[in-house]
């Protein structure tokens, strides 16, 4: 008897996305993926209705789950409770991935072929074969900017240090434990990456088409930008050398 297909459960955090989550969800659900597939929808309460739009999607399709967070909102709060759900789910691979269409669902398979070199895989827009289009020049500025400082802060061998697009195996999360994630805003991202580095896991890239999003509004203001600076400075501080992961 063949082995039952592996367990893919694809996490996204949401805030004000009801304009794009529809179409990203019946994207994704429609890729011809050789897996037990999930999508789970992680939802900071959305005053635009985000977690109505996902529901009917379920009434429909039980592949689709939504978690609607009715406290404390932030990008890393969400997406620690969304991998912690996501282990809950039985999955073997976590793919995370924004909401706003920025992370296009056609990826979604080198990312799982790629996880067969390695741990942890990354959507790089800054590899051969990526790319960062239709962002205004502003935004590619600060991008350069912020990529330069935290891979001179942290040594993380990988190009596209702040990428939200990734796979993830189940063990790198059951190691780097998202009950212990500090983050409460984007720098989860960052956190999440330098402690699965620090623990010895194997990180990778592939090529992705990085996108503006069309509908909504961008949450990244300067004042989110300035704490997820110095976030990133406290990450630096707080983890020491880690135990590396146990390897058969």
């Amino acid at each position: 008897m063949a082995p039952p297909p592996s367990r893919l459960v694809i996490m996204i955090p949401t805030y004000n996305e009801g304009g794009t989550i529809e179409e990203l969800i019946r994207e994704i659900l429609a890729l011809p993926l050789e897996c037990d597939l999930a999508v789970l929808v992680v939802d900071d309460d959305s005053p635009d209705g985000t977690a109505g739009r996902v529901a009917e999607i379920r009434r429909h399709d039980p592949r689709v789950h939504i978690l609607v967070r009715e406290e404390a909102r932030g990008r890393g709060l969400a997406g620690r409770e969304g991998f912690r759900h996501a282990l809950g789910l039985g999955a073997d691979f976590i793919i995370e991935m924004d909401g706003d269409g920025s992370h296009q669902p056609g990826h979604i398979p080198s990312l799982l072929e790629r996880t067969r070199e390695y741990d942890v895989v990354l959507g790089s827009r800054f590899v051969p074969g990526g790319k960062d289009a239709d962002r205004p020049l502003a935004r590619r500025l600060i991008t350069l900017l912020v990529r330069r400082f935290i891979r001179r802060l942290f040594h993380i061998p990988v190009n596209d240090v702040s990428s939200g697009f990734r796979c993830f195996r189940r063990d790198v999360l059951e190691k780097v434990d998202p009950a212990s994630l500090v983050s409460a805003g984007p720098s989860i991202v960052l956190e999440v990456l330098y402690k699965a580095y620090r623990l010895g896991f194997a990180i990778g890239e592939a090529p992705i088409v990085f996108v503006d999003r069309k509908k909504g509004r961008t949450k990244l203001t300067g004042l989110i930008l300035w704490k997820t600076l110095v976030m990133a400075l406290r990450i630096k501080r707080m983890y020491r050398p880690l135990e590396p992961p146990v390897r058969t």
